[in-house]
């Protein structure tokens, strides 16, 4: 066996993180080697050794920061190779406050004696975490690969997509290049080639467990500015797919974008909820670091002009992608924000109104117009059946059914010509329908009158 440490993050997801320590709950388990490769010498001690030495370190200073939980599992320490003990794993010290001592007293009992079951282990680790919202985190600690029949690579891709694991840090001693290979589909690389570089890397994992980073979203505009804001941000875990973080985006008392917090472990997927939304993939954060995230968002306004008169104090219109997908639904009393381009509007009057190629330029408002509506009054004899339909390029079109059970019904036309035919309901002949051709004017009313 060549290598020393290889660190498995998992952690539940949540939806906050608003400074850069971490103000939730966050425990940390430990997953140690104790198969019998790790009496192997390595520098000033046996393996073993120096990781009891450094673990025991690392766990003293974790004990005195808040809000910091820590666990031990152990694998490969209860069977002797030969035979091989794939299912050698066991929780020695479950999670609870201040346990810092009952861990250092146990990582002094145990001796290397089994193989190396590194993706039964994982599994196990994944149930040693209370069921709450504390961001659960893996170290495992190993000198050698796989040597049973799991496939920690496997576990991980799956236990990231039920938002258990994120991506994973790999930490090793004198690895081949081909094993380093072998370690890129479980998580990130660190290289520990010496007790003094393995503390260090140590040090950077325990950094990035407990501290978030700082992110600065620039949605740009046309001209290139980062001048876009007041809009919504979701950030998805990018293997669960599930939402982590919800931001506003805001621009400072500086003119900049405000900066706004995320954990470095993840990747993420980031939604801007403009209309249409944004979307940008596989986000990497670089811990330590304050980052940048660019998205091309030019805006413009889409406003409706109300016509007089007070029939449409509720009218809607669908404003849809070329493709016609809606894109949302408006108000005529609304002004609503939609990314530059060319949308389709479709008004929900009566008879419907489509209005296609409306351009929405940066900064600009675009206003659109509909015709003055008319009023139709309908009135029949009896109940009936009754429809009225447009006529317009040599088509009729239905505009509405009007209700069977009454006999006084209006109905706010755009101007044109329409036709009604009624049949009352007592009627079994097709020739006793009445058909009474009309025209709306705006602002004017019409009686029409099946008699």
């Amino acid at each position: 066996m060549i290598r020393l440490v290889f660190i498995i993050l998992l952690f539940a997801i949540t939806f906050s993180g608003f400074a850069q320590k971490q103000d939730q709950c966050t425990r940390i388990l430990f997953v140690l080697d104790g198969s019998n490769s790790m009496t192997g010498k390595w520098e000033s001690a046996r393996k073993i050794d120096v990781a009891r030495r450094l673990l025991s370190r690392m766990v003293d200073s974790l004990d005195k920061e808040d809000n910091v939980q820590m666990a031990l599992r152990v694998y490969g320490h209860q069977s002797y190779v030969p035979p091989q003990d794939c299912e050698d794993t066991r929780l020695e010290v479950p999670f609870s406050e201040n346990n810092a001592k009952r861990i250092k007293i146990q990582l002094k009992t145990i001796v290397p004696k089994g193989t190396t079951p590194i993706a039964y282990a994982l599994q196990k680790a994944a149930n040693d975490f209370p069921d709450d919202l504390c961001r659960n985190i893996v170290i495992l600690i190993t000198d050698g690969i796989e040597a049973c029949e799991g496939d920690p690579c496997a576990v991980s891709r799956d236990m990231q997509k039920r938002g258990i694991i994120l991506k994973p840090f790999v930490v090793g001693i004198g690895l081949d290049p081909e094993f380093k290979e072998t370690f890129q589909c479980v998580g990130k690389y660190y290289d520990a080639s010496n007790e003094e570089r393995f503390e260090d890397v140590m040090g950077v994992v325990i950094s990035q467990a407990l501290n978030n980073t700082t992110v600065q979203v620039n949605l740009i505009d046309d001209y290139g500015n980062p001048t876009e804001t007041n809009v919504g941000m979701t950030f998805y875990d990018i293997f669960s797919n599930k939402p982590r973080y919800n931001y506003f985006h805001t621009i400072n008392l500086k003119g900049v974008p405000d900066t706004l917090i995320l954990d470095p472990l993840s990747e993420y997927r980031m939604i801007v909820h403009t209309m249409p939304p944004i979307e940008k993939d596989s986000i990497s954060i670089s811990p330590g670091t304050h980052n940048m995230i660019g998205l091309n968002a030019g805006r413009g306004t889409l406003e409706m002009r109300k016509p007089r008169g007070a029939q449409y104090r509720d009218l809607q219109f669908l404003v849809k992608n070329l493709a016609g997908e809606i894109v949302n639904v408006q108000s005529i009393k609304q002004k609503e924000r939609y990314l530059t381009g060319y949308y389709n509007v479709e008004v929900l009057s009566l008879p419907r109104l489509q209005i296609d190629s409306v351009k929405i330029a940066q900064s600009y408002t675009t206003k659109i117009s509909i015709p003055e509506p008319g009023i139709a009054n309908f009135s029949t004899y009896q109940n009936g059946y009754t429809s009225v339909y447009v006529l317009r390029n040599d088509k009729v079109e239905l505009v509405a059914n009007l209700p069977d059970d009454e006999e006084f019904t209006s109905l706010v036309l755009l101007p044109g010509r329409y036709m009604g035919i009624h049949r009352p309901k007592s009627s079994h002949n097709i020739l006793d329908a009445i058909k009474k051709e009309f025209e709306i004017k705006s602002g004017a009313s019409v009686r029409v009158t099946f008699y």
